[in-house]
C-alpha cells in the first residue's frame, strides 16, 4: 500500500512540476534512506476510500534543529477547488507539531511582475501567496534568498510558518536552517559562495517577514487542530503473547501485563495502533546464533501444552558439546538461570515479539517520531546464544541492529535489571552505543554483568556505559544518573534512539529495590524527547500492574509534553 501511494504521488508531482520530474524519481529513496539524504522525509496523502491519491505533501524534517521544509504540495489535475490544498496544508502543520518541530520553511514563486512576465503565472503566484497569508505565513524580508543562482534560474521566495508559536524567529536559528536546507536539499543547484551570501544576508534579529498584502490583519487565522491525521505515535502490540502463559506460582511475567499497558495507552490518546508485520528469521539470526534459534524452535515444538520445562544443569559452554538434539534435559546449555521456562508457546511468542520490535523500527524509518513496541516476552537479557530473565530473543538488539544498517544507533536500557544480552551483542561494536541504568549487580540479577568497568572490547571499547545504582535510590539521584546517560548519548550523536523501558524501577515492584515514583518516568520522557532523535521504545520488565499503568502514562505523557 505504501508503495502504491508513493507511485501515485510521484505521478502528481510529474503532472504539476514540469522540469522537476527527476525529484519524482528520487522520492522513494528519500523516504527509505533518511541518513543518505540528510533529512527524514514524510509523505502525507489525501486519498479516497478506494485508495486513489488526490493530493500529497512531501515534508523534510531536520530533527536536530527542530525544523521542517515543505518540499512539495500538490493536488491531482482537474480536482482543484475542493479544499484539498487546505486540508493537506493543515495536515502538514499538525504533523510537524506532532514531530516536535518549531518552524516550517517552504518556497513559493514570486508575485513581483518584474520577475514573472507571464500574466497567468503571476496570477497563480498571487493566489498561492494569498493562501499562505491566510495561515499567517509570509516571505522573509531584507534577505537575498530570492535571488537566483545563474541566468536561467528562477526567483523564489522563502516563507516561514512559525506553527502557532508567538516567539519571533531569531537570526541565528534562521541562518542554521537556511544553510542546512541549501546544503542538503539544493546541493545540486547551489555552491558554497552562494550559500554564504544568502545566509549572511539574514541580518535582522529577529528575522522580519514581509507585511501582509492579501489578507487583512484582523482576519482570524485558522488554528492547527488535531484529528486530520492519525495520532502522532505508533504502538505495535504482540497479541500472540498470550500463547506463552506460564501459570506456575511466583512466575511474574504474566499476560495481564500487556492488558494493563494497552488500557493505559488508550487513555493517553497518543497512539495509532499498527499491526505487526511478519519478518524473516534472518533478522533474528543476524543477532542470535543459528544453533540457538534452531534449538529453541525445535524444543518448544516438542513440549506438551501446559507443561513448562526449567533448566537445572548449567555446564560450561564448550563448542564441541553443543546439543545435537532438542531434549529438555539439555536446555541448560542455552539458559542463564533456573526460573525462565520453555513451554509450547515460548518460541512462537518470542518470534512475534521480535516482529513487533522490527515493525516499530520500520515505523521509525518511515518518519514516525516515536514508536512503542509492546513486547511480551521481553528480551534484553537474551544473549547471542542464551535465554534467561524471562527473555528468549533480544527484541531491542534485533531492532537496533536493523536501524544501525541505516545510521548510528544508541540504546538506553532503563529496566531495573542490567540488559546483559544487549551488552553482549554489541560489546565489540562502535556503531551501536549501549548505555544502561540498573540495580547494582552485586545484589541484583543478572549478578555477573552490569559493572561500571565493563566498557567494551576491541572496536567497541568506550561504547558501553554501565551506571549501576544503589538500593533505595530516589527520584533526584536517578535523574542525575539519567542526565549522565543522556550526555553520553549526545556525544555519540546517533541517528536513532532505542529505549529498553522497564517499569520495574518503580517502588513496589516485586523484582526491584528502587524507591522511585512515576514522576521520574515523566521527567525521563521529557528529557529523552528533548533529544529529538527518532525513537523506538521497547517494552521490557515491570511486574506490578498498578505501576505499569502509572509508569507508562507518566513516561509517554512526559514525552508528548
Amino acid at each position: 500500500l505504501a508503495t502504491e501511494r508513493i507511485a501515485q504521488a510521484q505521478q502528481i508531482l510529474r503532472e504539476n512540476f514540469k522540469g522537476w520530474e527527476h525529484d519524482a524519481d528520487r522520492m522513494y529513496h528519500w523516504l527509505r534512506d533518511p541518513v543518505k539524504s540528510g533529512w527524514r522525509a514524510s509523505l502525507l496523502v489525501a486519498e479516497t476510500r478506494m485508495g486513489v491519491v488526490n493530493g500529497f505533501a512531501l515534508v523534510l524534517h531536520f530533527s536536530r534543529i527542530a525544523t521542517s521544509f515543505l518540499d512539495y504540495i500538490a493536488v491531482r489535475n482537474g480536482i482543484r477547488g475542493r479544499g484539498l490544498g487546505s486540508a493537506l496544508y493543515e495536515a502538514v502543520r499538525e504533523h510537524c507539531l506532532a514531530a516536535g518541530m518549531r518552524r516550517l520553511y517552504l518556497e513559493a514563486e514570486p508575485d513581483n511582475p518584474a520577475w514573472t512576465s507571464d500574466p497567468g503565472e503571476l496570477k497563480r503566484n498571487r493566489q498561492r501567496l494569498r493562501f499562505y497569508e491566510y495561515y499567517g505565513v509570509r516571505p522573509v524580508a531584507n534577505t537575498q534568498y530570492h535571488l537566483p543562482l545563474g541566468e536561467n534560474a528562477s526567483y523564489a521566495y522563502l516563507l516561514i510558518d512559525n506553527l502557532g508559536h508567538a516567539t519571533p524567529l531569531p537570526r541565528a536559528e534562521a541562518r542554521r536552517a537556511v544553510r542546512l536546507i541549501l546544503q542538503t536539499r539544493f546541493t545540486e543547484l547551489t555552491n558554497p559562495a552562494y550559500i554564504r551570501r544568502v545566509v549572511h544576508s539574514f541580518r535582522d534579529d529577529p528575522v522580519l517577514l514581509r507585511p501582509p498584502r492579501y489578507v487583512k490583519r484582523r482576519t482570524p487565522r485558522p488554528p492547527t487542530r488535531d484529528g486530520r491525521l492519525d495520532r502522532p505515535y505508533a504502538m505495535i502490540i504482540n497479541h500472540k503473547h498470550i500463547i506463552h502463559h506460564v501459570q506456575d506460582r511466583g512466575y511474574e511475567e504474566r499476560p495481564a501485563r500487556v492488558g494493563a499497558l494497552m488500557k493505559a495507552m488508550e487513555k493517553t490518546r497518543l497512539f495509532t495502533a499498527i499491526k505487526p508485520k511478519r519478518y524473516p528469521e534472518r533478522h533474528i539470526t543476524a543477532v542470535h546464533s543459528r544453533a540457538f534459534v534452531t534449538f529453541l524452535k525445535q524444543i518448544c515444538r516438542t513440549l506438551p501444552a501446559g507443561a513448562p520445562v526449567y533448566a537445572d544443569t548449567f555446564p560450561r559452554r564448550i563448542p564441541s558439546r553443543v546439543p545435537q538434539r532438542p531434549h529438555p534435559d539439555l536446555a541448560g546449555f542455552y539458559c542463564q538461570d533456573s526460573f525462565t521456562p520453555l513451554d509450547n508457546g515460548a518460541y512462537r511468542a518470542a518470534r512475534a515479539s521480535v516482529d513487533a520490535a522490527l515493525t516499530g523500527a520500520e515505523e521509525i524509518l518511515t518518519g514516525v517520531p516515536l514508536a512503542y513496541a509492546l513486547c511480551r516476552p521481553p528480551g534484553h537479557h537474551a544473549e547471542t546464544a542464551a535465554y534467561g530473565g524471562f527473555c528468549y530473543f533480544n527484541n531491542a538488539a534485533i531492532a537496533a541492529h536493523r536501524l544501525s544498517r541505516t545510521g548510528k544507533t544508541a540504546i538506553l536500557d532503563m529496566d531495573f535489571h542490567h540488559g546483559n544480552g544487549t551488552q553482549e551483542v554489541f560489546y565489540r561494536r562502535n556503531d551501536v552505543l549501549t548505555v544502561s541504568l540498573h540495580g547494582n549487580p552485586e545484589s541484583a540479577y543478572p549478578y555477573f554483568s552490569g559493572f561500571a568497568n565493563e566498557t567494551g572490547e576491541g572496536d567497541g571499547q568506550g561504547f558501553n556505559l554501565n551506571i549501576p545504582l544503589s538500593e533505595g535510590i530516589d527520584d533526584a539521584a536517578y535523574i542525575v544518573a539519567l542526565q549522565r546517560a543522556i550526555r553520553r548519548i549526545r556525544r555519540f550523536g546517533p541517528v536513532y534512539l532505542v529505549v529498553s523501558l522497564g517499569f520495574d524501577i518503580l517502588r513496589g515492584d516485586p523484582t526491584g529495590f528502587f524507591s522511585l515514583t512515576e514522576e521520574v518516568l515523566r521527567q525521563a520522557g521529557q528529557r529523552l524527547a528533548s533529544l529529538r532523535y527518532p525513537s523506538l521504545i521497547v517494552q521490557e520488565g515491570g511486574y506490578d500492574l498498578r505501576n505499569l499503568r502509572r509508569g507508562a502514562t507518566a513516561f509517554f505523557q512526559g514525552w508528548a509534553s
